[in-house]
């Protein structure tokens, strides 16, 4: 039995696509009789003909990927494509350390622990590419005995 004009009358009618459209399985006879767009409207009415509901697409997998990579997890060196400065520019990474070294640098003079001859000729060295991080300048004051 060929119902597809009565797929498509009934698609016009409820404003969605034909595969969107039902047809009461028990009723296909009746709904093959059907010619006319009130036809279908006195199906629609009777229940023989809906509309089914808009399918979704299920997220719950990708959330969770979300919520695992926000922890920390899922980022090994078997997921990485391109080089280190891919992920992280070197120029990026540069900033962030340039900032946190003038940051304790500022700090430590503003406290009264280096004077400002001292302080000028670290911020040079942590300028030139001296020290590697935070950890590296305090080992470093360390050393010559500004810190202990």
């Amino acid at each position: 039995m060929d119902l597809r004009f009565q797929r498509r009358l009934a698609a016009e009618v409820l404003e969605c696509g034909i595969n969107r459209v039902w047809f009461d399985p028990d009723a296909l006879d009746e709904i093959a009789t059907a010619a006319t767009k009130d036809d279908i409207r006195e199906l629609i009415e009777r229940g023989l003909i809906k509309r089914k509901p808009v399918k979704g697409v299920c997220r719950v997998r990708i959330n969770k990927r979300k919520a695992q990579k926000r922890k920390g997890r899922r980022r090994g060196h078997g997921r990485r494509k391109g080089k280190a400065t891919a992920r992280m520019p070197r120029k990026r990474a540069w900033i962030i350390r340039i900032r946190a070294l003038r940051r304790r640098l500022k700090f430590l003079k503003e406290k009264g622990v280096l004077d400002s001859r001292t302080y000028r000729m670290l911020y040079r060295k942590a300028k030139g590419g001296e020290f590697r991080s935070v950890s590296h300048l305090n080992a470093y004051l360390k050393s010559i005995g500004v810190l202990r």
